[in-house]
């Protein structure tokens, strides 16, 4: 019974051919743009993430001097004085981490934990002849920030590797530098809070693709940081350690607290617009995404009550001639999922292709030369998964309603 309902179902197809192609380009066109807009979305995601990460760890670790300020004067409950103090100051007497490689040896006990790095920050002022700019003074470990940040594919002139070959090298972020029109071999000088001043080569230009960043900041070696300083070989001002997952940053950072006397935070924390603004980027495109397909199942709806329709008088013969409701229901979902996989398996390619073409189209931000495309395949096999089940929906439903006809009713009209 099983083979003569579906050579029904496949007469019914290749009767009208036109509306089987219109059936299977619904479906096509809903799967293929599915697969493309998750693609982009995706890599649009990414993109945002790798430019974020190209200046920020998963997790820091730092010298917080904010707190509630201790209590100077305690006073038992039994006392008959009253102790007052005011305006109570909380004080901090040291600046960064004396000994930072205490922190790092926590942190490269956790198997989570994948590469890190030190950095020595200060606020500073340069100036290039007569013009002055405030900006951020990075002390890098070079080694390890490349390892980190994979900073070099950010160099757009020099090497960050001349850092560790001489003492005056920098290397500007390119707006720093178009603010003090420096270029490669120019001199600079830098003024630390304390009044420090020294003189500066600019040996490399570096492009993170954040504007904040690229405005503001300059990189010198660490040992070099220190010396301007006056601080000891083992001090910096941050620990940063980058995980397996960056999702995970938080977990860890719990996991290691205790252990760490400095207040120790993952980038959730301190930055939970980025994490908001990929999640409502995820949300948007599932939307579209869907509400395509669910267009694509009406017309497949559509066109299916019309084949009813018009076999209206077929499907009350096959009744009368012993066929039950669920022969029919058969017949005419066969019809519906043939559509499906046939416009799911050409949608996944046309998604494919127009996510290459999108993939090829010049655009220059940052490290990026095309416009990002992620490609993963949990994106088709949803797709897959999502079209066909609508299809089997859009089926359905007036598969159903062709089960319920009155073959003498019909045979009589």
């Amino acid at each position: 019974m099983a083979n003569i309902n579906n050579k029904i179902s496949w007469t019914h197809l290749t009767s009208k051919v036109k509306q089987l192609i219109v059936a299977v380009l619904s479906v096509t066109f809903g799967i293929s743009m599915y697969v493309f807009m998750n693609s982009f979305m995706n890599g649009v995601n990414n993109a945002q993430t790798d430019i974020t990460f190209t200046s920020m760890s998963h997790i820091r670790v730092y010298n917080d001097p904010a707190g509630e300020p201790a209590i100077l004067l305690s006073q038992k409950s039994t006392s008959d004085t009253l102790t007052m103090v005011s305006n109570a100051k909380h004080i901090n007497y040291t600046e960064g981490m004396i000994n930072a490689d205490e922190v790092k040896e926590v942190l490269q006990k956790n198997k989570d934990i994948v590469a890190i790095t030190e950095q020595v920050n200060q606020n500073v002022f340069f100036r290039n002849g007569v013009t002055k700019v405030s900006g951020s003074l990075s002390g890098v470990d070079t080694a390890n920030e490349i390892q980190m940040f994979n900073t070099t594919e950010y160099i757009t002139e020099g090497s960050l590797n001349d850092l560790d070959k001489r003492s005056d090298a920098v290397v500007l972020g390119t707006g720093l530098a178009d603010k003090l029109s420096a270029s490669m071999g120019d001199n600079i000088s830098l003024t630390t809070a304390d009044g420090v001043n020294k003189v500066f080569k600019v040996v490399g230009l570096i492009e993170t693709g954040s504007g904040s960043v690229d405005k503001s900041r300059a990189i010198i070696s660490i040992n070099t940081a220190r010396q301007l300083l006056s601080k000891n070989k083992s001090y910096a001002t941050d620990v940063m350690a980058n995980v397996k997952d960056y999702n995970d940053a938080k977990t860890i950072a719990d996991e290691v607290r205790s252990d760490i006397k400095y207040k120790t935070e993952a980038w959730q924390e301190g930055n939970a617009q980025l994490e908001s603004a990929n999640t409502l980027r995820d949300i948007i495109a599932i939307a579209v995404s869907l509400t395509i397909l669910i267009v694509a199942g009406f017309g497949i709806y559509n066109i299916m009550n019309m084949t009813v329709s018009e076999k209206i008088r077929e499907i009350a013969i096959l009744k009368a001639m012993g066929f039950d409701g669920r022969d029919i229901v058969y017949i005419f979902l066969v019809q519906s999922v043939i559509i499906g996989l046939i416009g799911g398996f050409i949608g996944l390619l046309l998604g494919f292709a127009v996510a290459s073409i999108v993939d090829r189209i010049p655009f220059k931000i940052a490290s990026f030369d095309t416009l990002p495309i992620t490609y993963l395949p949990a994106d088709y096999i949803l797709a897959m998964i999502f079209g066909l089940a609508i299809t089997f929906i859009a089926g359905y439903l007036p598969a159903r309603k062709a089960s319920k006809i009155d073959p003498v009713q019909i045979l009589r009209g």
